[in-house]
């Protein structure tokens, strides 16, 4: 009995976890630049001497639906989709360097260049800086160049570039932070051919008709795990009570 009470308990767990990422995926729907991230579940046993008869199942994410979502015009000079694979390098809160989708840039008050979240946008040199009044465009390689609205006849000023990283051959892991890094550490190298489209953004890649039928699906199997620990007690109180009467 305790077998079948193990067994559905290992799928409740796996049911619980579909949800909790079914749940996150839905939540970011509208994020701009999200990737759907993906469940891995694996069973995991205790080692030991004694013969392995049961394990209990674990999922954790560990991957995201790298498939590109929808670009949309938005007018922003400040706006960018990425082409390609190309993912934007930016610095993550522990100051490490991390890549990410997301291209709703803006320069904030001390003049730094960044993204929807927050997290200042890299170059090759480091975090790029607007200079104050200065009127920032962006060019398809990703240069940020600056004009001096007092001097509208002057050319431009090249004051960075986007770093544009790419992660063909390298293995990246997303993490709880919705961020992309490479496993073991170290940092991408810059993609050299990688373009942008400005004044446009690509929305997350999230498929919230397939989200839904997911979330549904792990409901329902809970439900009926749940019903079957329950019909497990009946049966075993059934049979102490056969027990009793002998």
């Amino acid at each position: 009995m305790d077998r079948l009470i193990y067994t559905a308990l290992s799928g409740m767990r796996a049911s619980m976890d579909q949800q909790r990422v079914t749940a996150s995926n839905m939540a970011n729907a509208q994020t701009i630049g999200f990737r759907a991230e993906e469940l891995d579940r694996r069973p995991v046993t205790l080692r030991g001497e004694a013969l392995e008869v049961r394990a209990m199942q674990q999922g954790e994410v560990r991957g995201a639906d790298m498939r590109g979502g929808e670009v949309f015009g938005t007018g922003n000079p400040l706006d960018v989709a990425l082409n390609g694979e190309a993912m934007l390098a930016v610095q993550a809160p522990d100051g490490s360097e991390a890549y990410t989708r997301r291209g709703d840039l803006r320069i904030d008050a001390s003049g730094m260049l960044m993204n929807g979240e927050g997290l200042l946008v890299l170059g090759a040199d480091g975090p790029i800086s607007v200079p104050p009044g200065g009127q920032p465009q962006l060019s398809a390689d990703g240069a940020v160049t600056v004009r001096d609205p007092a001097q509208p006849l002057a050319p431009a000023t090249e004051v960075g570039r986007l770093k544009l990283a790419s992660p063909a051959g390298s293995q990246v892991l997303k993490g709880l932070d919705g961020l992309f890094r490479v496993v073991g550490g170290g940092v991408l190298p810059a993609d050299e051919q990688a373009t942008i489209v400005t004044g446009s953004l690509e929305q997350s890649n999230v498929n919230t008709s397939q989200v839904l039928v997911e979330m549904i699906d792990a409901q329902r199997l809970y439900a009926m795990r749940s019903k079957l620990i329950a019909t497990a007690g009946d049966i075993d109180e059934s049979g102490a009570s056969l027990m009793r009467l002998s």
